[in-house]
């Protein structure tokens, strides 16, 4: 053996020095020349002979001028920014390899340290490394350039995940490397980011809608890798109703984050048929309206103006159609919509409660695609449309409905004479301009119409555009820049008389920028950060005449305008396996902007005409007031075994706008106030506490909240708020506190599944001072017009075949506070009715429940399109549900009333195709 290796180490040396002997030196020059021209210019000068594959070889052209240059170095310089690498034989023969390197010497750690002794004297055969996995039927991929003088250890693979079929990202994604602890989830763009051991590793993606797949990456250096994989469409077509990553909710270092994919709700049984995301969202805890038909949402006893809901980075300050019975979004164009209400990202502000994230979806740039629907009242398109191949596509999303139409062809003259329509229009254009550099635009309108009485017709309309610029710096770091527009307006015409004919509108604009990096540090630090600014400019209302012979007034109420900046940067934070951390920091700045006149009272007194001591004129973009501070979001989850964690946070928020309204509920027709030196902005803290686990398919968690709330705006008796100048003086600011606890069982596979939840919650108001008039029951916490303390939500699904399944929803609420009258009394002659404290009682609880049938298309994966029917019950038992609560004095009683949304059972039958 001793013989043996003298005689290997003497070859080895040799043949080093024969390599090194054939280095020799040439000159040669070349202008923009591809390299296999350059190739064949050095076989001519040198006598070598190149040997490689074509298709190696890129088509950019090269220069180069050297003078009795080493061979090695002019083929380093022509190969630098390539995967080729190239080896000189003593032969005169010049091999290329494309990523990997031949060696004309055994690395260190080829032969295996461990030999098994025969006997005293001799060893048996040295171990060789094998690759255990070695199978013919996973592809194998080369990443980067073998380099011997590289002293990395670890590289960075990042790329993107697709639909092989419909080029759409796959969200959610796990990429798992085999026998090794790493792991990475695609997010909504379907990008993901691996940290990896040089040479081979085998990763495996997993999902719902993916099984099975498995590459092998042989890695030299950092390096992108794009998949695209086939989808299993039996997978796909399971009515699976809410899903989220498996293990997701128990790793996510954040809680109160609820996320839910419009594909896997098209089988819950709603009103009307209507495939609707916010609508699923109230069935979750933590999320609840006022009730049925009510406009706006509230997230853990916050009001409805506490809600930041996004369209692709734009607010939308009124998401719902037909007074809350359908959402304003069409449910094909929407991809995802994530849901904050615990610890809410550092890039978002400007709201207390949270955040409704909605992401469109990602248009095919492979084929023509889409999706249609019929139903009784509404219809919905969608067309993705490729602009250029894998390039850049077009998404169109339309929906309308026909209700006037129906109101027309009924024999009650009262109804034939209403309106009642709405639609609304969406467009995305998505270019991937280069691997480093992609530019997203959408545009958003949506428009109401109604008529409840023949003398008034109201509408509202929301748009928005929006302006994305993503850009790859290097492989630790990513950018973003938004540029986008959101306003929101509504009009009341008013043609009763003559005389008396008035228009009135009212609009809201707000214009925001927002520049936001990340930057991974290491794999423990990962860094999210940037600044935004918003200036918000409110039209708070006119009144004008309308027609010549109108006798009205001309009412303008001034512009009001405010600017909302802010800088944030939050870490996420991994200390150890079981132990990561996101800490995070928003300081936001407010100015209340001129031109505007300010009104000075007297302090420590109420604000009305009798302690206006000045009136202040500022003129345009003078700052009137600032406001501002710190805002805080830290959260930390601890592993306390795999599928077991727990999780804490607390954060801090400002609100500087304020919607108004006299409602129990939110209205179409409600306004907004800007911050300025007489109205504070609210402000709100809120600690959270959670356990989570997970159980095969099923996920299990509970957790708890304690918010406590300043400045929450609220009203006086009898206020006037729609076109009031001097809204200060109808209003009061006080506390609030909210705390719940919120539980969720959900399994999402099987033939049966669905979840179940449940919330206990309370909301509180103190509305305290030392003048009576400021003061409401007698300055103690009383619950607010959303405080429902029980909500139970039972949504299930029963999978009987591949094509047909069964559907059901049960939801049971506590009745929400009402004031009542309790008494009489007779002041002046005159009696009056005595009314009890504020919200002392409750209107009777709510329950319904809905049934569905649910009808797949056949699943030949070669076919036109694919279809779906839903044939759906709502309110199955026909339960009488109290809307609200009126009192009218009729022969000197008072009579308690109630008004009902949806007091029937209501069929339904729709109709989907995708293609």
């Amino acid at each position: 053996m001793k013989n043996f290796l003298c005689l290997f180490l003497f070859f080895n040396i040799t043949y080093t020095l024969l390599a090194q002997k054939n280095d020799k030196e040439i000159s040669i020059q070349f202008e923009n020349s591809s390299k296999i021209d350059v190739i064949k210019q050095i076989e001519g000068i040198t006598g070598y002979q190149f040997y490689f594959i074509k298709s190696w070889l890129d088509d950019t052209l090269i220069s180069g001028k050297y003078n009795n240059t080493s061979l090695n170095i002019i083929l380093n310089d022509i190969f630098k920014d390539t995967t080729i690498n190239y080896y000189i034989s003593p032969n005169k023969e010049i091999i290329l390899t494309n990523n990997s390197l031949i060696r004309d010497e055994l690395p260190l750690n080829f032969i295996k340290e461990e030999y098994k002794k025969n006997d005293a004297n001799s060893i048996s055969e040295p171990v060789f490394f094998k690759d255990e996995d070695l199978n013919k039927n996973i592809e194998i991929i080369k990443i980067g350039k073998e380099n011997t003088n590289l002293s990395q250890e670890n590289f960075i693979l990042s790329g993107y995940v697709r639909n092989k079929i419909t080029k759409e990202p796959l969200i959610d994604l796990v990429l798992t490397v085999k026998d090794k602890d790493i792991n990475a989830v695609t997010n909504q763009d379907g990008y993901y980011s691996l940290t990896l051991p040089s040479g081979i590793n085998l990763i495996e993606f997993k999902s719902l809608v993916v099984k099975g797949v498995v590459k092998k990456i042989v890695i030299y250096n950092n390096g992108k890798a794009n998949f695209d994989l086939d989808v299993s469409a039996e997978v796909q077509l399971d009515e699976i109703v809410i899903t989220s990553q498996k293990d997701r909710n128990v790793a996510e270092v954040i809680g109160g984050i609820t996320k839910i994919e419009i594909e896997e709700i098209k089988t819950i049984p709603l009103v009307l048929g209507e495939r609707d995301l916010l609508k699923v969202a109230t069935a979750l805890p933590g999320i609840s309206t006022a009730g049925e038909g009510a406009s706006g949402y509230n997230v853990r006893g916050g009001k409805t103006d506490q809600n930041l809901i996004l369209i692709d980075e734009s607010i939308v300050y009124n998401p719902t159609h037909f007074f809350g019975i359908f959402s304003a979004l069409n449910p094909f164009t929407v991809g995802s919509l994530e849901i904050y209400k615990g610890n809410i990202p550092v890039e978002f502000g400007g709201r207390l409660s949270s955040v409704f994230d909605i992401k469109t979806k990602k248009p095919n740039t492979e084929k023509l695609s889409g999706e249609a629907s019929i139903g009784p009242v509404t219809s919905n398109i969608m067309l993705e449309i490729p602009i250029a191949k894998e390039k850049s596509s077009l998404l169109i999303g339309a929906r309308g409905t026909y209700s006037d139409w129906v109101l027309k062809s009924l024999d009650d003259e009262a109804l034939k004479n209403s309106q009642a329509s709405f639609y609304d229009l969406i467009l995305k254009y998505d270019h991937k301009i280069n691997d480093n550099n992609n530019i997203e635009a959408t545009g958003y309108y949506s428009k109401d119409r109604f008529s409840i009485t023949s003398d008034s017709l109201f509408s509202y309309s929301n748009q928005l555009a929006t302006l994305k610029w993503h850009h790859t710096f290097n492989k630790k770091n990513k950018g973003s820049l938004i540029l986008n527009n959101s306003q929101y307006q509504f009009n009341i015409g008013f043609e009763a008389n003559a005389d008396k004919d008035f228009d009135l509108n009212y609009k809201i604009n707000e214009t925001l920028i927002k520049y936001k990096m990340n930057t991974a540090i290491n794999d423990k630090h990962k860094l999210n950060y940037g600044v935004s600014s918003k200036l918000y400019t409110l039209n708070p209302g006119s009144k004008e005449p309308l027609g010549e012979n109108s006798i009205i007034n001309p009412i303008i109420i001034p512009e009001e305008r405010g600017l909302e900046s802010a800088f944030f940067i939050s870490d996420n934070y991994k200390v150890n396996e079981k132990l990561s951390l996101s800490l995070g920091l928003r300081y936001s700045f407010y100015a209340s902007l001129g031109a505007a006149n300010e009104r000075i009272y007297e302090a420590g007194q109420p604000r009305n005409e009798g302690t206006l001591i000045e009136t202040r004129t500022h003129s345009k973009n003078e700052v009137i007031k600032t406001y501002g501070g710190p805002e805080i979001r830290t959260s930390a989850r601890y592993f306390l075994t795999e599928d077991l964690s727990i999780k804490a946070g607390y954060s801090s928020t400002y609100q500087y706008i304020h919607a108004l309204s006299n409602n129990t509920t939110q209205s179409p027709l409600d306004t907004w106030k800007l911050s300025d030196s007489n109205i504070k902005p609210q402000r709100a803290n809120q600690f959270n506490f959670g356990v989570f686990k997970n159980l095969d398919d099923y996920e299990l968690s509970v957790e708890g909240y304690y918010k406590t709330s300043k400045d929450i705006l609220d009203y006086k008796v009898g206020a006037d708020l729609l076109l009031n100048e001097f809204v200060e003086t109808e209003v009061f600011q006080g506390v609030g506190k909210s705390y719940g606890v919120e539980f969720l069982a959900k399994k999402n596979n099987g033939d049966l599944n669905g979840w179940l939840a449940y919330s206990y919650s309370r909301s509180l108001i103190k509305l305290d001072s030392e003048f009576s008039e400021e003061r409401v029951n007698d300055g103690d916490y009383f619950p607010s017009n959303y405080d429902k303390p029980h909500d139970i939500s039972l949504v299930a699904n029963y999978k009987m075949t591949k094509r047909f399944s069964f559907s059901f929803n049960f939801a049971y609420q506590t009745g929400r506070p009402v004031t009542y009258p309790v008494g009489t009394y007779v002041y002046l002659g005159n009696e009056y009715a005595l009314y009890s404290n504020r919200n002392e009682f409750r209107i009777p609880d709510y329950y319904r429940l809905d049934l569905g049938l649910n009808i797949e298309g056949n699943h030949k994966t070669k076919k036109l399109a694919h279809s779906f029917w839903n044939i759906s019950i709502y309110n199955v038992l026909g339960r009488n549900n109290p809307y609200s609560v009126f009192f009218v004095t009729e022969n000197g009683q008072i009579k308690a009333y109630q008004s009902s949304i949806f007091a029937i059972p209501i069929p339904t039958i729709t109709y989907n195709i995708k293609f």
